[in-house]
C-alpha cells in the first residue's frame, strides 16, 4: 500500500508599513501555495467605511458611542472572484473592495483601528479564519498579536518616497485624482499613528524576517520567500 504524505500547511504572517506592497506580496504567496489570502487591513478599512457612511467619523470628530453601539452590526467577509482570481472584501454582503481603497478611507482608518473593541472583533475573526492554517495574512500586528505562533513571519518596509509613489500610481491607475504630496503626508501620518497607538502598535516580531523591498521587484521578492518556505518545509519534515 502506498503511503501518501500530506504537505504541512503554514500560517504566514506579513506585517509592515502601509503601502510597502504587503498585499501584492501576500497575494502572490497565497496564489503560488494555493493558500487562502486575508488582507486584515481591508477589514479595518471596511469598518471605517461603515462609520463614514453612518456619519460616525469625519475630519476632527469621532463618535465613539455610536461606533460601539453598532459594532455587532458590522459583518465582514471575503469572497473569491474567479474573474480576477482574487478575494474581495464584503461589508454586510456588499462588495466594497474598490471603495475602501480611496484616500478618504485611508485618512480615517488609523483612528478606527485604534479602538480596542474594533480590534478585538477583527482579531477574533482573523483567528477563526486561521484555524485550519494554509493562509497568508497581512497587516500591522499579525505576527505579534493575531498569530504570535505563525510558522513564518515577514516584516516589510520601504522608504516613504517609494511607498508614496506606489500608492500614487495605484490610485491614478484607478482614475482617482490625488496629489503626490497628499499621499506622502498621509503615509507619514499613518506611520506615526501605527507606531504609537496604545493598542497593538506596529512593531517587528522578534522572530520576524525583515524584507526591505525598496529596490525589489515582485518576482525578486517571490524568489526570496521561496527559499524561506522551502527551508521551513524541510525543518517540518525532520
Amino acid at each position: 500500500m502506498r503511503t501518501v504524505t500530506m504537505e504541512k500547511k503554514f500560517i504566514i504572517a506579513v506585517d509592515g508599513y502601509s503601502s510597502c506592497g504587503k498585499s501584492t506580496f501576500a497575494k502572490a504567496i497565497a496564489r503560488e501555495l494555493n493558500y487562502f489570502y486575508i488582507d486584515s487591513g481591508a477589514m479595518y478599512r471596511a469598518v471605517t467605511l461603515y462609520c463614514m457612511r453612518k456619519g460616525y467619523i469625519g475630519k476632527g470628530f469621532l463618535n465613539m458611542n455610536d461606533i460601539l453601539a453598532d459594532i455587532r452590526d458590522i459583518h465582514i467577509s471575503f469572497i473569491y472572484n474567479p474573474d480576477i482570481l482574487e478575494f474581495e472584501t464584503y461589508l454586510n454582503s456588499e462588495n466594497v473592495e474598490e471603495e475602501i481603497r480611496g484616500i478618504e478611507v485611508s485618512a480615517h482608518v488609523s483612528r478606527i483601528s485604534q479602538i480596542e473593541e474594533v480590534r478585538a472583533k477583527m482579531v477574533e475573526l482573523q483567528r477563526q479564519i486561521g484555524v485550519l492554517k494554509g493562509i497568508v495574512m497581512d497587516g500591522r500586528d499579525i505576527g505579534t498579536v493575531v498569530f504570535p505562533d505563525a510558522d513564518i513571519k515577514i516584516f516589510m518596509t520601504a522608504s516613504v518616497d517609494i511607498r508614496a509613489k506606489r500608492r500614487f500610481d495605484e490610485l491614478r491607475s484607478k482614475n482617482i485624482d490625488v496629489e503626490f504630496e497628499e499621499i506622502q503626508s498621509n503615509i507619514i501620518a499613518r506611520d506615526i499613528a501605527d507606531e504609537n497607538r496604545d493598542i497593538s502598535p506596529l512593531r517587528r516580531a522578534e522572530d520576524a524576517i525583515v524584507l526591505d523591498n525598496s529596490r525589489m521587484s515582485v518576482p525578486e521578492q517571490m524568489e526570496w520567500i521561496r527559499e524561506i518556505i522551502d527551508k521551513k518545509r524541510n525543518e517540518s519534515r525532520t
